[in-house]
């Protein structure tokens, strides 16, 4: 995201191989964001992205050509050549597939997240802000199927080095902290761990006193880049 976006409206590039249901996601997201281009399929998404580099780009898995995976290592792979820095462009896939192999394809090629396309507007306008600014956004069940796929391709490689925030933490908040970085709310996280929603609320005020944190949104954004999620 560039340095002069602005994650209350960012800038968003739709990429779905059907024009009536980019017709409708632009009618969901309303003035909430800035739909900057459209495209439906590799070739064309990858040229837009270059060229417009959107704060978002909302990226169908599957298109004519190939896989949404493929727009995204493209464009990696061209900003990775590039002779200058260029801003960063953050993936959101919306697909109706909740497929393990569709949601980690994307993920492992480097996409901040997935949702379905049963997904509200609402929702989806939040999940965009969150991307644009830097947050994993995952559907609640989908978040396990990249948990469970990353934890076993590294196996036990190695031990991960102690992070001295974490380790004051206890189990409990551990649980909470890792539900609230999935997306899920303070009701789901209760359903998940079998405890009652105000002793939800209670972990996460700790959680957020112990890690000298404001909000739940900062808490999704420390465990994101802690690979927490």
């Amino acid at each position: 995201m560039s340095a002069t976006a602005d994650v209350d409206r960012p800038t968003v590039l739709l990429v779905d191989d059907h024009h009536l249901f980019r017709s409708g996601v632009r009618a969901e997201l309303g003035d909430a964001v800035e739909v900057v281009g459209e495209a439906d399929d590799v070739g064309p998404a990858v040229e837009l992205i270059i060229e417009r580099r959107p704060d978002v780009v909302l990226l169908d898995v599957h298109l004519p050509s190939g896989g949404g995976q493929n727009v995204v290592s493209q464009v990696a792979a061209l900003d990775a050549s590039a002779p200058y820095p260029r801003s960063v462009v953050r993936f959101l896939a919306l697909s109706v597939s909740d497929a393990p192999e569709d949601v980690i394809a994307v993920i492992r090629a480097g996409a901040r997240g997935y949702v379905t396309k049963a997904i509200s507007g609402p929702e989806l306008v939040e999940a965009v802000r969150r991307v644009a600014s830097g947050d994993a956004v995952f559907s609640p069940r989908l978040a396990g199927f990249v948990l469970d796929a990353f934890a076993s391709s590294q196996g036990a490689q190695s031990t991960p080095p102690t992070d001295p925030e974490l380790e004051q933490l206890t189990t409990r908040e551990r649980d909470v902290l890792r539900l609230i970085a999935r997306g899920y709310t303070y009701k789901e996280v209760a359903v998940e761990l079998a405890i009652a929603s105000k002793t939800v609320e209670s972990h996460v005020s700790a959680v957020l006193r112990k890690l000298q944190l404001s909000t739940r949104h900062q808490l999704a954004h420390w465990a994101s880049e802690r690979r927490i999620v």
